[in-house]
Parts: C-alpha cells; sequence; structure tokens
C-alpha cells in the first residue's frame, strides 16, 4: 500500500509541474488520474480490499465538501434574475434529461422495472466541471456561456442528489413488495436532511458575520469552521434519519446567501484543496471500480451510455433552452459540455446497496463506465470544440453570449473593522 501511495505522490507531483501545457491539449487531470489508476490496478501494488476502504472514505469525504462548497457559491438572487440559461438548464434540463433519459434506458433494461430506468437516469443527470475545465477556463469561451456550465454543474448534483435517493427507494420497494420500510426511510432522508442543512447553514452564516465584525477570527480559521460546519451538517442529519449528504449541500446554500463573499475560503478551497480530493477521488475510482466495471461493459451498458450522452443531454438542453436569446450553435455547446463526473459514480456507490445487489451492481457499473468514457470523450473534445465555438462567435458583438453578466463570486470582502 505505501509503495502504491507514494508512486501516486511521484504522479502528482509529475502532474503538477506540466498541469499548464496539458491543459491546453486532450489529457485532462480526471483522464490522467482515472487511467494512472487503472494501471495501478493491474500492477497489484495496492490491495484492493484497503484501497476499496479508503476509497468509501474520500468518496465520502469529497462529496461532503464539494456539495458544500459548490452550493455555498452560488448567489441564488443573482442567480434568479440575471442567469437565465442555467436557472433554465436545471428547473427544465434537469428534470427533461431524467425523463427522456428513462425513456431512452428502458428498452435496454428488458425485465426490470420502470423505475430502475429511472434511476439510471438520474444517476447519469449530473455533471461535472473538472471533466470540462478546459472549457470553463478558456477565455475565447465567452465569459456568460462559461459561467452558464460553471453554474449548473455546481448545483445539478445537489439537485439530482434527492431524485436518485427517491428513486432508489422507490427500487426498493418494488423489489421487495409489501415492506414500507424503503419508503419511509426515503421520506425521512428528504425531509430530515434539507431540514437540518438549512437550520446549521443559516444560523452558521449569522454566527461567522457577527464574529467577523467583532474581529474575534481569521480567514483561515473560518476556512476550518467552514468545513467543520459541512461535517456537522452531514452528521447531524444522520442522528435524526436525513440524508447527510443534501443536508451538507443545503447547508452551504443557506451559509453562502447570508455571508454573501464575507468568507474567501469558500471560494478559494475549490481551486486547491478541493482539486486534490477530486484528483484522489478519481484516482480510486481508475483503481477499485473501473478495472471490474470495464469487464461489465456489454452493448446494452454501452448504448445507454452513448445516447446519454449524444441524445438525452442535448436534447434536455436544446428543449430547455427554447425561447431564450441562446443561438443554435451554443445550445448544442451546451448540450454537448455535459460530462458526468465524479457525483455520477458517488452517487451509485451511495445507492448500490439499498436496491437488490445484482441491480445494484449493475447499476454502478453503468455509472462507472459512463464517467471513465465522458472523461475520455469530453476531455478530447474539450479544447478543440471550444476553440471551434469561440471561432464561430468571433465577431458577433451583439450576440447574447457577449452580454456581460454578473459573477456568481462577489467580491471578498477583507474590511474586518
Amino acid at each position: 500500500m505505501a509503495t502504491g501511495l507514494l508512486m501516486l505522490a511521484l504522479f502528482t507531483v509529475c502532474y503538477t509541474l506540466i498541469a499548464r501545457t496539458l491543459s491546453n491539449g486532450i489529457l485532462t487531470a480526471p483522464i490522467l488520474y482515472i487511467g494512472f489508476g487503472y494501471l495501478m490496478a493491474q500492477t497489484g501494488l495496492m490491495p484492493l480490499g484497503e484501497a476499496e476502504h479508503l476509497l468509501n472514505i474520500v468518496a465520502e469525504i469529497a462529496l461532503i465538501v464539494l456539495l458544500f462548497l459548490d452550493a455555498a457559491q452560488i448567489n441564488l438572487q443573482i442567480l434568479r434574475k440575471r442567469h437565465q440559461w442555467p436557472v433554465r438548464m436545471l428547473a427544465l434540463g434537469l428534470p427533461l434529461t431524467i425523463a427522456i433519459g428513462t425513456l431512452a434506458a428502458a428498452p435496454f433494461l428488458p425485465g426490470e422495472p420502470i423505475i430502475v430506468a429511472a434511476l439510471a437516469a438520474a444517476l447519469l443527470a449530473p455533471t461535472d466541471a473538472a471533466l470540462g475545465l478546459a472549457v470553463v477556463t478558456n477565455k475565447a469561451v465567452p465569459e456568460r456561456v462559461r459561467r452558464a456550465l460553471t453554474l449548473e454543474s455546481g448545483l445539478n448534483d445537489g439537485l439530482a442528489l434527492p431524485v436518485i435517493l427517491l428513486f432508489a427507494s422507490l427500487a426498493g420497494e418494488v423489489m421487495q413488495p409489501g415492506s414500507g420500510d424503503w419508503l419511509v426511510f426515503g421520506a425521512k432522508q428528504l425531509v430530515f436532511g434539507p431540514l437540518v442543512g438549512g437550520v446549521i447553514g443559516a444560523v452558521g452564516g449569522v454566527l461567522f458575520l457577527a464574529a467577523k465584525r467583532r474581529n474575534m477570527t481569521t480567514d483561515t480559521i473560518e476556512g476550518i469552521g467552514a468545513l467543520a460546519m459541512a461535517g456537522s451538517a452531514y452528521l447531524a442529519a444522520g442522528m435524526v434519519d436525513g440524508n447527510g449528504f443534501i443536508a451538507s449541500f443545503v447547508a452551504g446554500l443557506f451559509l453562502g446567501n447570508v455571508i454573501k463573499g464575507q468568507c474567501a475560503f469558500i471560494y478559494e478551497f475549490t481551486e486547491s484543496e478541493g482539486q486534490m480530493l477530486s484528483w484522489g477521488a478519481f484516482f480510486l475510482i481508475g483503481l477499485t471500480l473501473v478495472p471490474q466495471a470495464v469487464l461489465h461493459l456489454d452493448a446494452a451498458s454501452l448504448a445507454i451510455i452513448l445516447i446519454s450522452l449524444f441524445v438525452v443531454r442535448p436534447l434536455s438542453v436544446w428543449l430547455s433552452l427554447t425561447g431564450t436569446d441562446a443561438a443554435p450553435l451554443t445550445r448544442l455547446f451546451f448540450g454537448w459540455f455535459g460530462p458526468r463526473g465524479l457525483a455520477t459514480a458517488l452517487f451509485a456507490l451511495l445507492v448500490v446497496d439499498q436496491i437488490d445487489q445484482e441491480i445494484g451492481e449493475r447499476l454502478l457499473n453503468l455509472a462507472v463506465n459512463a464517467v471513465w468514457i465522458s472523461a475520455v470523450l469530453h476531455g478530447v473534445t474539450a479544447v478543440p470544440l471550444s476553440r471551434l465555438y469561440s471561432a464561430r462567435m468571433s465577431g458577433r458583438d451583439g450576440a447574447a453570449e457577449m452580454a456581460s453578466v454578473p459573477p456568481m463570486r462577489p467580491e471578498i470582502s477583507t474590511d474586518r473593522s
């Protein structure tokens, strides 16, 4: 195990030395870390049992922290008033993705209840900006377009999670008729989680502001407090049978909209330590889940994944943006750059034990295969398609894509008077 961790550390050092050069090519961090994890699995240097245990730990921490911080960066007032495209893609596009995805997946899951197809579609719905980093950081792509993709991916995983948990509970009930335990469990998860998270986030935000006004804390200490708040929401929700991940997401949403930019850590963490968490999770997915998933990649699973990437997401986004000022080319651009990432794999890990073992394993393999296929397809197309899109949009000074929009990230307050 120690040798494997040493090789991961050295690999990370090497990657950071050439990260900027690689960002202009087709090899993204998720591709490299998933691939390196897969190669390490072939060497046997990291025992599978220990690696799976480590994955569970890293996966939970990554989900708690990233859900919390992604939500904390969202200014709901500005999002509602000035960011029509991501609002449409979240409010209409996400439900459409799940609905159309259910219809598309059902023929490839013969003999299974429709709720299984719905659960598969919901697992494949969240997107991950980390897999499209070359797009959202490319200054040649209009700022409004990049911001819309970032906002959508920052919120849709938290919004999809309640649906996934609901479908998992319904699937458990369908597969074990006559038992109401699954539905009661699901109801508690969906009700108590948001309640606990909302209270902790709102109260925590008020306490943060009070401490700052009295100069009783520092930026570094506030960061530790923010992470502790995410963990508090997760643990407190679990104590009342609520879902801790939903609680963390809602806590971040409430905290961010109470403090409104007065805690710099919330924005800085996702650019440094958050990246390390994400890379570590991708590595462990490649190490522990991808080898098994590849062995179970049959024609039906591949069809579901490719239809989800090439048809379901683009069609849902196109329909959701109908009637807006987004150009047809922009709708296609949005539709393609919806890569599946950590949320898809980690949410599948969450529900695999809640339903029939055989179906659970099949859905987990489907999700993991979707992640690595998406990482490759979206990774290799990010730079060339961004350049092509930018070239097509250049010179359209009056286009809606060129309009300025207020940043979701507020100016960080450093005043401690």
